[in-house]
């Protein structure tokens, strides 16, 4: 649940004044995947009482004086929960893409870059000065023939070999809902002499039978992948992000990011949060709570996502990925949902242009493990109300006539 605090505009979205008016309402908005951004837990516990010992902030660069024991501790646990050598951990989730694919990629290189790819990613390989051709969205055949096609033709004007390829992908893609075909992405790298940089941060926690992302997902090897992103901001309810892979790639990063070098370490109980989350994950707190929570997340996902099948709107996305975006297509409609189920004490997000393409607007869902059926239930049915009322099943594919079972077994693979 989250609390809304209601404001009004005189003039057309210029300036907001708050009404005073509170509204407790489900969250289906945020990206609290396993439910760790709580109040009351181990992970707030454990954060607050570091500050007793280490402060809210450094104030200082982590080549300065702004490394303690925390982070050390941090980037020593990504490391293992990912089964990479190393990875170096930063303040802010965007600046881990933007300021650091620069160092990675320059002039003479050469990006293949997923067109629904975040503009995190984008500003980066901008910034980087290498050559940037786009592929459609997860469509290995269109990648392969870009890749070919660079290789056989090299450097434009010269002719000569790229110095370096580089494939970017996304783990989970935030307006769509889909998982990268990663073991397809995977052979093309091996097969062309690429390098591959996978963004995990909406798939880091959320996907996977022990929460290891979209690698764990698809039961690929950990040392295929060169370069591991994401953030901290979505699984573990905390900020920041982190690249891991080999030794000598964190070295190298460590010594010319503009992020490692400048700007402010992470906060000591940002940090904390995160430690504490992920060792929960991982087991080893001693419990099985974060592999109750990994389980709870894919109940939720996959009843959420046959029920609003079985409605006849149109969603994206695959069956186990928790971001559901229902596609609304107008504009005018995106509003009208939004208001229609704030109306009925759901929080939710409306997406349209330029984010997505004019006429595909979208309401994203994004669930959570702290969800329960019955406050999914409630959804489903205000849902329900509002796609009558504004004629949103567009879908025609036959509709399951069955009742679907929450947590079924049939729900889970057999693996699980």
């Amino acid at each position: 649940m989250v609390t809304v605090k209601e404001r009004v505009t005189p003039d057309y979205g210029w300036t907001f004044v708050f009404t005073g008016r509170e509204i407790p309402s489900l969250n289906l908005g945020s990206y609290n995947y396993l439910g760790f951004a709580e109040s009351h837990s181990k992970c707030a516990d454990d954060s607050i009482d570091t500050l007793h010992k280490y402060g809210w902030a450094t104030c200082s660069s982590r080549h300065e004086l702004g490394t303690n024991n925390l982070h050390v501790e941090l980037e020593q646990l990504t490391a293992r929960f990912l089964g990479v050598e190393a990875a170096i951990t930063f303040g802010m989730g965007f600046a881990t893409n933007s300021l650091n694919l620069p160092t990675l990629v320059s002039d003479g290189c050469l990006v293949m870059s997923d067109e629904k790819n975040h503009a995190s990613l984008i500003l980066g390989l901008r910034l980087s000065g290498a050559l940037i051709r786009v592929f459609k969205h997860n469509n290995m055949k269109h990648l392969e023939k870009l890749l070919r096609e660079a290789i056989v033709n090299g450097q434009p004007k010269t002719g000569k070999p790229w110095e370096k390829i580089l494939i970017v992908v996304e783990g989970v893609y935030s307006m769509e809902g889909s998982i990268v075909k990663l073991p397809e992405v995977i052979a093309l790298k091996k097969m062309y002499k690429a390098y591959l940089y996978v963004d995990e941060a909406h798939s880091i926690g959320a996907l996977g039978p022990h929460g290891r992302g979209v690698v764990d997902y698809w039961g690929c090897d950990p040392q295929d992948i060169d370069v591991f992103m994401g953030t901290f901001t979505k699984s573990f309810g905390s900020a920041g992000g982190y690249i891991a892979g080999s030794k000598e790639l964190i070295d190298h990063i460590r010594v010319h990011s503009h992020a490692a070098c400048y700007a402010s370490s992470m906060s000591p109980p940002v940090a904390q949060q995160i430690i504490t989350s992920m060792k929960i994950i991982m087991g080893e707190d001693g419990t099985n709570e974060g592999i109750n929570r990994i389980r709870q997340l894919k109940h939720n996902t996959r009843y959420f996502r046959k029920r609003l099948h079985q409605m006849g709107v149109i969603i994206y996305g695959n069956e186990d990925s928790p971001v559901v975006p229902l596609l609304v297509y107008l504009f005018s409609k995106i509003g009208g949902v939004v208001r229609g189920l704030a109306a009925r004490k759901i929080a939710t997000v409306g997406v349209g242009f330029p984010a997505t393409p004019l006429m595909e607007g979208r309401i994203r869902f994004c669930l959570s493990a702290a969800h329960t059926k019955e406050q999914l239930d409630y959804a489903l049915e205000q849902i329900d109300d509002i796609a009558n009322e504004l004629g949103l099943k567009y879908s025609q594919k036959p509709r399951c006539p069955r009742p679907i079972i929450y947590g079924s077994d049939d729900d889970l693979d057999a693996t699980d």
